[in-house]
This record gives structure tokens, sequence and C-alpha cells, in this order.
């Protein structure tokens, strides 16, 4: 008996051996035990996520059982109030596009029919445009450039004065006493007045009108030519410093479309009325000086 267990230790002892050397020289025999433990862990997890899955959709279908078990009535009552306001927000946009739009526009009534602006005109031409010549001269000789002696001398200052002889917003008539350059600040007023005057008698549903521009430059030799005719000219006239011009208020450009309807006819008061609001609107503004002319029949205009 002795004898048998002292062979089975040492047998034991030379199998421990034989495995240690095994494994100091094969080193990945170890590892692919490792990684066949972790392959069934892995397939252990699995299982149980399959498990876990399989419990959760019975537990889902015993809920969607019992909702169906009841009356309809119920389920409705029962239903998110935040479903309700979601769909009173995505239904929302739909009216309020066009009215939104609308309300937001001067052209448009807040139901979307064209908006009809009334005419206000102003309340005394005389108290609203009262700049006298001294006033509109003080800032025409500080803006304004040196005064020009003759159309010869006005070729040479083109790098100072601008050509406003064509316009789609104003309409220069065949001048005889001033040639049609400014400075640039007040060419560009000019155009803001004639465009603002279109806009105007759009919104206000009146056919469209161009202003009519009666002087605007005047040279030394216009001026001299005007005195002789009349005597009550000024020698040192605003218009010498290409910053000043005269609209007329009796006189307009009708703008037509050939292949369109005959328009009728607009009275002379009317766009009169609608321009004096234009104007007022600069004066007030600071971008202009005015003058209401009643003998010459215009608004004698100076930039700012």
């Amino acid at each position: 008996m002795k004898v048998t267990k002292k062979r089975f230790l040492i047998g034991f002892a030379v199998i421990t051996l034989l495995l240690a050397m095994v494994r100091l020289f094969f080193p990945s025999v170890a590892g692919e035990r490792h990684t066949e433990e972790q392959t069934a862990l892995a397939d252990s997890l699995l299982t149980q996520q399959k498990d876990s899955v399989i419990t959760i959709v019975l537990a889902q279908a015993d809920s969607v059982s019992a909702i169906a078990a009841f009356p309809q009535s119920e389920v409705e009552e029962s239903q998110p109030e935040v479903e309700e306001k979601q769909q009173e927000t995505i239904a929302a946009p739909v009216p309020v596009s066009v009215s939104a739009s609308a309300s937001r526009s001067v052209f448009f009534n807040p139901d979307g029919t064209l908006a009809k602006h009334p005419i206000f005109s102003v309340s005394s031409y005389k108290d609203c445009f009262p700049d006298s010549n001294a006033v509109q001269l003080s800032a025409a000789s500080k803006l304004g450039v040196n005064p020009v002696s003759n159309r010869m001398d006005a070729e040479k200052r083109k790098n100072e004065l601008v050509y406003v002889g064509g316009n789609p917003f104003f309409y220069v008539e065949p001048l005889k006493q001033s040639i049609p350059y400014l400075v640039p600040r007040a060419a560009i007023l000019l155009q803001d007045i004639g465009r603002n005057f279109m806009d105007s008698l759009q919104i206000k549903q009146i056919p469209l009108h161009k202003i009519r521009v009666t002087s605007v430059l005047r040279t030394k030799e216009d001026v001299d030519k005007l005195r002789k005719r009349n005597q009550n000219a000024t020698e040192n006239s605003c218009h010498l410093y290409g910053t000043t011009f005269d609209i007329s208020y009796t006189k307009y450009v009708t703008v037509r479309d050939p292949a369109g309807p005959q328009r009728r006819e607009v009275q002379n008061d009317t766009l009169k009325y609608v321009l004096s609001e234009v104007l007022r609107d600069l004066r007030v503004q600071n971008r202009c000086y005015i003058k209401y002319e009643v003998k010459q029949a215009c608004f004698h205009i100076t930039v700012r």
C-alpha cells in the first residue's frame, strides 16, 4: 500500500513537471484555454440578454392586451396632453403663413387684400417749406463746387459733378437756362425724391407719374442772361454750386404702358399732395432745405 502511494506521488510530480515545461516552451497553450473560457462567458451573457429581451416583449404584450381590454372612450381619455399640443403646433402655421407676411407689409392688409393708403398732403405749403434763399445759399456754398463759368467749364468739372439728364425716377425737361449736373450728394437726393414719389403713388393706388425737374446747375453765363430778362433774379444764385434744383408742382410725366389699357386721368393737385408729403418727410430727416415758390410754381430744393 505504501509502495503504491509512493509511486502515485512520484508519477504526479513527473506529470506536473512535464506540464510546467510544456507551458514554459509553448505559452500559447494556456492562451487558447483562456480564449475558450472567454468565449464560454460571452455565450452565457448573450443567452441572458436574449432571455431578458423575451421577458420585456412578453411584458409589453401583456400591457397592450390590458389596454385593449379597456373601453375605447377610456383609452382616448388616457392620451397624453402633449400630443394635443404637438398637433396644435403643427397645424398653426398653415393659416398664419399668409396673414403674418401680409400684416408686416405696408402694401397689404392683414387679410391679404391690397391696402390703400389715404392722401394727407401738408397743412400749409408755406409753413412746411419756408427755407429762404439765404439759408439755402449758406448750405450751397459749403457743400457745392466753385461757381461754373460756362458750359465748357462744366465739361471740365466731371470729377466734381454728376450728370442727371437721364433717370428712371424723374424727368429733366429741356433746359435753356441751366445744365443737368449736380454734386453727388444732391444727385442722390433728387433720385430719392423721384423714387419715393413713385412708391407713394403705388401704395396709394394712383397711376404712376414722374416728377419734372425744371432747373438744375446754372453757370455764371446763365445767371447773367437770366438777370437781363428778370431784374429780380439774384446774382449769387444757389444754382451756381450744383447743390440746388427746382421741381415743378404743376407739371408731371405720366408713365404709360403701350400694351396696357387706357389710363385714367389724375389731377395735378392730387400729385402735388403726394409730392408734398414726400418732400416734407425728407426735410424732417434733415436731408434738404425747401422753399415753396409761388411765381415759378416749383419747389426750390437745396441738399444739406
